[in-house]
């Protein structure tokens, strides 16, 4: 297992993080995984084993039992606290109360106790505004979150889901104010899925903040386990809930791209898929979310396929974005900038 260091910290996460959606399954949530106390322990010992330090959960799945969950797998394993790096979330509803959501220095203040509690732990090491909050002022979020770090509860922030201008503003916020800053964004991204490529990327890359990525296998549609109708496997998570959005005719033609290149390798196309991912000089930690401990194993081996030039040269023209404004005029404009001038 390699480890990177998380945006401008000096943090280091393991390449591959445990996502723990699968733990519990409260209401809507059981079609993620829907995993009991002894599957989630079995799979956290598998992955700490395999070298992952880095685990990520969120209040809201399955209502906090996730966070319970984990909590406990950690106590029952005996995890070194200093060993292992825990981020969790807060942002979605988690209660009817009109206070049950949000960025409010009243629910985030509430949630972070509440997730100590679950977790069974004294600190967050990241803790993450898992949305967008329309209603709450960023600079009162901010606020905060730095109260937060300071207080102990917390290590170190980040963010999920927003726009490259939401956090570009929130980064200027925050070193104007000398609060903490954002040390990642956690993110959709995939081979089928390039559109953070556009504006976050870059964004990251000038400030220095680490990338998350979530559902890298877009919700196992990169798993290449269809038939050939293009059916997902009856019980998988696709076949029953949709989601994240993808271009399928994009995904299928990325899949029909990577199999040549998993057979070379000696490796399954999701592990290519994954690989794809690891090999993107942006991203820090790729979140990997089970159900088997063979999926685990499974995953895990994508860390030992290298892609070649060949290879990547081949993903990248099946995968390619196409162009859009004002991504070609900027190129176009700025290529006498880009390469060094010359006198006859």
């Amino acid at each position: 297992m390699k480890y990177r260091i998380l945006g401008k910290t000096g943090l280091y996460v393991s390449e591959l993080c445990l996502g723990t959606m699968t733990f519990g399954g409260e209401g809507t949530w059981k079609v993620m995984g829907g995993l009991d106390q002894a599957s989630a322990t079995s799979i956290t010992r598998a992955a700490f084993e395999a070298g992952i330090n880095f685990i990520d959960t969120a209040n809201v799945y399955s209502l906090g039992q996730s966070e319970t969950l984990l909590g406990t797998a950690i106590r029952e394993l005996g995890l070194p606290r200093d060993e292992i790096v825990v981020a969790t979330k807060a942002t979605g509803m988690m209660s009817k109360d009109p206070n049950g959501l949000g960025h409010s220095r009243y629910h985030l203040v509430n949630q972070v106790d509440a997730s100590l509690r679950r977790l069974g732990l004294d600190h967050i090491d990241l803790y993450q505004l898992h949305g967008v909050d329309a209603r709450t002022p960023i600079e009162e979020t901010l606020e905060t979150l730095n109260d937060l770090v300071r207080s102990g509860k917390v290590r170190y922030t980040g963010v999920c889901n927003m726009s490259a201008w939401q956090v570009m503003k929130a980064l200027g916020i925050s070193e104007s104010r000398l609060w903490t800053r954002f040390a990642s964004v956690q993110a959709y991204y995939t081979i089928a899925g390039r559109d953070l490529e556009r504006e976050i990327v870059p964004m990251l890359q000038d400030q220095s903040v680490g990338l998350m990525v979530w559902s890298p296998l877009a919700g196992g549609l990169l798993a290449g386990k269809f038939d050939t109708d293009r059916k997902m496997p009856e019980g998988s998570r696709r076949a029953t809930f949709d989601f994240p959005i993808v271009d399928k005719e994009r995904a299928y033609a990325c899949v029909d791209g990577m199999r040549p290149i998993a057979t070379k390798h000696g490796a399954s196309v999701a592990q290519v898929a994954l690989a794809w991912l690891l090999h993107q000089k942006a991203v820090t930690s790729v979140i990997i979310g089970v159900k088997t401990i063979e999926q685990l194993q499974d995953n895990i081996g994508s860390a030992n396929v290298v892609l070649d030039d060949e290879d990547l040269g081949a993903l990248d023209t099946v995968s390619a974005l196409s162009a859009e404004y004002p991504a070609w005029m900027i190129a176009r404009q700025g290529q006498a900038r880009v390469t060094p001038p010359t006198r006859p």
